[in-house]
């Protein structure tokens, strides 16, 4: 299992066009082979983040599915970034 998680910033002010234009990848992402969750929301207390949470079977999966990544117009509009990616080798019910 693996989750991608982090943070990306945008301007403020285009936060909500940024978001606007991740609807249609969030569908995709959730209806890929692999995926258990895709998540992209803004965050409550800083305008301008943005945060990322994905799970996924593996990392061809992974991959598969990200391509090269964001839409060129979305790179342009992140101003800053920090996502990574984790290993998960067992899962606990809490």
């Amino acid at each position: 299992m693996l989750i991608v998680a982090g943070t990306l910033y945008v301007d403020p002010a285009e936060r909500d066009d940024y978001l606007a234009t991740c609807e249609e990848i969030v569908r995709q992402a959730r209806s890929a082979p692999g995926c258990v969750d895709f998540a992209i929301s803004p965050d409550l207390i800083e305008p301008g983040r943005i945060n990322v949470y994905e799970r996924w079977e593996s990392d061809e999966q992974l991959l598969d599915f990200r391509g090269s990544g964001p839409e060129p117009e979305q790179r342009v509009a992140i101003v800053g970034a920090e996502v990574h990616k984790f290993r998960i080798s067992a899962v606990e019910s809490p």
